[in-house]
């Protein structure tokens, strides 16, 4: 019941022959049409960058480096103030609590 049931590739029988090669037959035209042009890829300007464009390219990556870490510094130090906030409200209402159970 649990043992595998492994199919059996049964051997062909006889001479196996690969397929024989067909070769491809030429196109010829009708002499009436001309054949279409093909058209030409547009050659791609090359890039060449000056020294003060490198300079700007390399500033730019800068300060936009610099703003991305600013933000998640400052929402980091946003949730660390906020749970250091949270902590405090706990403790306070803790002894609050604590004081309101030993007066009675």
């Amino acid at each position: 019941m649990f043992r595998p049931k492994i199919p059996t590739n049964d051997l062909p029988t006889g001479i196996v022959t690969p397929p024989a090669a067909v070769e491809p037959t030429a196109i010829v035209p009708h002499t009436q049409y001309a054949p279409a042009p093909v058209p030409v890829a547009p050659a791609r300007p090359t890039i060449q960058l000056t020294p003060g464009a490198v300079v700007g390219v390399v500033a730019g990556g800068t300060a936009v480096v610099l703003v991305v870490g600013a933000v998640l510094v400052s929402m980091l130090l946003a949730v660390a103030v906020t749970g250091v906030s949270v902590a405090l409200v706990a403790v306070v209402l803790r002894l609050l609590l604590k004081d309101l159970h030993k007066t009675r």
